[in-house]
Formats: structure tokens, C-alpha cells, sequence
């Protein structure tokens, strides 16, 4: 009786954990976004799997500055890989993408995100599953919610498939670890890196061609 008494608390207690991520994330999803571009350089947020293979795909783009990996949607602070990958933070592994409006617009990288991804697969992309690799693009303002849905409807019409990418709000951006920055350029010969990233990010170059920047 007395180890069916503690089975009992113990489910109870996981279900209220549960909630309680599932209320914070609520949250999350519905607060208004924060506004960080500036008239010269703007930044845009997106969750698509692995950071390492959207980092190097988003980094060849002209007009791009910079791209940092890092994390962001969740509701913990100074989350870390390790905490995030326990998928109780709410955060996904995300990229920042600092880059020039005049050379490329919010509008064409979102046509990347989904030109660079398994539109239908919910958390993960590829052989990475789990809520910390799902896909979310974040919006800034209005405006960029509804480019971002209006790319989606368009999916849906023409491909006739379900699209798991979510849109959040923008709220705040951690920056991962060091290691993290610049992986797939700075390890070549990872397993990983040969496997799973150059096979995405020579698929992206086919497609993409017109807007890589040939130097990088």
C-alpha cells in the first residue's frame, strides 16, 4: 500500500510540473514581442533542429553580418546545453542572424527557413528529435508575424502539408556556449558535421544559389 501511495504522489507531482511548464510557455507564446532592429542592422531569430547546420546556412547569405547560435522561447535564464537539451526550459536550440535590410529582407529569409528544412517535422529536423530542436521562427513586430503566416498559408496551399514551424514572439536571446560558435566551420571532420550538416547545407546551396555570398 505504502509503495502504491508514493507511485501515486509521484505521477501527481510530474503532472503538476507539467502544467506549470505548459502554463509558463502560454506565456511565452502570447506576451508582445521586443523590438531590437535598428535602422541600419536589423536581427532575426530561428529555431529549425540543430543550430550548428542553421548557423552555416544563414551565414552564407549576402547581406548577412553575422550569426550566433544560442537559444531562445523558453522561460529560464542563463540556460546552458546541458540544461536545455533536458527539454525542461521550454528554450530551443536558435540562431540570431545580424544582417542589412538593403541587402536582404526579413521575407527572403524566412524563404530559407523553409527551403532549408522537413516542413512537417515536429521537434527535430532530421535525426535530432526532441522539443529542444523544434521549429520556431520569431517575429519583431506585426508586420513580421504576418509574413511569416502568410509564407505558411502559401505552404500549405501548394504543397498541401502541415507545417510544424511555430511562430513565437520574440522575447530574449541567450548565446551559447563558445564551442557552439562557428561549429561546422571550426570541425570539418565531425561525424556529425559530414553526415547530417554538409548534406543540408549543400542542399541549401543548390536551391539558394542567386543569394550566397560566394566569399564565405
Amino acid at each position: 500500500m505504502r509503495n502504491k501511495l508514493i507511485i501515486i504522489i509521484l505521477v501527481l507531482a510530474a503532472s503538476c510540473s507539467k502544467a506549470q511548464v505548459s502554463d509558463k510557455q502560454k506565456l511565452i507564446i502570447n506576451s508582445d514581442p521586443i523590438l531590437v532592429n535598428t535602422e541600419e542592422v536589423h536581427r532575426a531569430y530561428f529555431a529549425s533542429g540543430c543550430f550548428w547546420c542553421v548557423e552555416a546556412i544563414y551565414e552564407s547569405i549576402i547581406g548577412v553580418n553575422e550569426v550566433i547560435s544560442g537559444y531562445s522561447g523558453g522561460f529560464t535564464s542563463n540556460p546552458t546545453y546541458e540544461i536545455v537539451n533536458t527539454q525542461r526550459t521550454g528554450h530551443a536550440e536558435t540562431i540570431e542572424v545580424i544582417y542589412d535590410p538593403k541587402l536582404i529582407s526579413f521575407s527572403q529569409l524566412v524563404e530559407v527557413y523553409f527551403g532549408t528544412q522537413n516542413i512537417e517535422q515536429i521537434n527535430g529536423q532530421g535525426p535530432d528529435n526532441g522539443t529542444q530542436y523544434r521549429s520556431i521562427i520569431f517575429y519583431q513586430n506585426q508586420e513580421q508575424k504576418e509574413i511569416i503566416n502568410e509564407k505558411v498559408e502559401e505552404i500549405k496551399n501548394s504543397l498541401k502539408v502541415n507545417v510544424a514551424a511555430k511562430a513565437y514572439p520574440f522575447l530574449k536571446f541567450w548565446k551559447a556556449e563558445k564551442y557552439h560558435q562557428d561549429f561546422k566551420k571550426n570541425n570539418k571532420n565531425n561525424r556529425y558535421i559530414i553526415n547530417v550538416s554538409d548534406p543540408r547545407f549543400k542542399r541549401f546551396k543548390y536551391k539558394f544559389s542567386e543569394i550566397i555570398d560566394q566569399n564565405q
